[in-house]
């Protein structure tokens, strides 16, 4: 058993350990709600932790986890204008805030 990431974002933990877990590598997430013991114990050793069951998944699990951080870290792309209303949208979002309107296929 070996510890992969760790972080204080307990959802980013968590994504994390399901995306190594649909791989197949068995993981899980220890201190997941040890949060509300900060202040009697140092903040970094509550933060929720991702360990994977088999040592040799190790390596694989660590560089799938980098490439991941990686990739959530890109840089939006330009906004994108609603065909329905012409509202300007961030990159992020798939819908429309002010007509509901889906993004349109590039």
């Amino acid at each position: 058993m070996r510890r992969v990431y760790t972080a204080q974002n307990g959802l980013l933990v968590s994504h994390l350990r399901n995306l190594l877990g649909e791989i197949g590598i068995t993981c899980f997430v220890k201190n997941e709600y040890l949060g509300g013991a900060a202040g009697e114990l140092p903040l970094v050793e509550v933060w929720p932790e991702l360990w994977v069951a088999d040592d040799a998944d190790y390596r694989r699990a660590r560089i799938l986890v980098e490439e991941s951080l990686r990739a959530d870290a890109r840089p939006a792309g330009p906004p994108w204008t609603c065909p329905t209303c012409g509202e300007s949208i961030e990159d992020q979002f798939t819908d429309c805030w002010h007509c509901g309107t889906h993004r349109p296929e590039c």
